[in-house]
């Protein structure tokens, strides 16, 4: 349980982060690299681009369409993958707490497996906000590193690293949810494994009354999979002992 609620706390930050970077303006920002005289900085990201003089005062102009836009298939492609990023992250998130453990809804211990690692699944490809964060940051490098590009040129914003933490996270939470429950059906099997032999022995102390303190001894060494299973388990067995004896 431990493991999915860290996994589901990973995963979630992952995803508000890359949810956040979507109104950022900063995804790039003119840069000051061989100018002499600066009088306005430039930045824009997704939607607008703005412009902030040298009195402090700025002003934004939503792109007025997508499709006069130079370069309009890597606008879209970006604009896709982050919308894409956020909507998965968002599903992610419910079935997550539909299928972590400490939660009370989501139907028996199998179903709730199964959701929690579609959740996870969910997460992972909730990272393809990494690849349109990459795709920004290549063209804003390819531009900076072209001799042939002589008007303004731009440095990566801070809503490009968001992103990519963001990403990451998303990724990490999702891997960590899908393993979460690699041992949950060996961790059942093993209890009802051991509640069979607890029972089985039960039974024979019953018949054999006078190796009750010892087989009661043996039974902790039985490796259950917690102290209040044994408890219960271990209470069962002196109940039903007793009523053998008193018969």
């Amino acid at each position: 349980m431990f493991q999915e609620i860290l996994a589901f706390i990973l995963a979630a930050s992952g995803w508000v982060l890359v949810t956040s970077t979507l109104p950022t303006d900063y995804w790039k920002v003119s840069t000051l690299d061989g100018s002499v005289t600066i009088t306005n900085t430039y930045w824009s990201n997704l939607w607008k681009s703005c412009v902030t003089d040298s009195t402090g005062s700025s002003s934004c102009k939503d792109f007025p369409s997508m499709l006069a836009l130079d370069g309009w298939l890597f606008f879209l492609a970006c604009r896709g993958l982050m919308i894409a990023a956020v909507c998965l992250g968002f599903f992610g998130s419910v079935f997550a707490l539909v299928g972590m453990k400490c939660t009370k809804i989501g139907g028996s211990g199998k179903s709730k497996s199964r959701v929690t690692c579609f959740a996870g699944i969910d997460f992972i490809l909730s990272g393809c906000s990494l690849s349109g964060c990459s795709l920004y940051a290549y063209k804003i490098t390819s531009e900076f590193y072209d001799p042939m590009v002589v008007e303004m040129k731009y440095e990566l914003g801070a809503a490009l690293f968001i992103g990519w933490a963001g990403s990451i996270l998303c990724i990490l939470g999702g891997i960590a949810l899908c393993f979460s429950i690699v041992q949950s059906p060996k961790g059942l099997y093993e209890q009802k494994r051991y509640t069979v032999t607890v029972l089985y022995v039960a039974d024979l102390v019953g018949h054999y009354s006078d190796f009750y303190v010892k087989m009661n001894l043996n039974l902790h060494f039985l490796s259950l999979q917690s102290y209040s299973s044994f408890s219960t388990l271990n209470t069962g067995l002196q109940v039903k002992c007793f009523q053998n004896k008193s018969r």
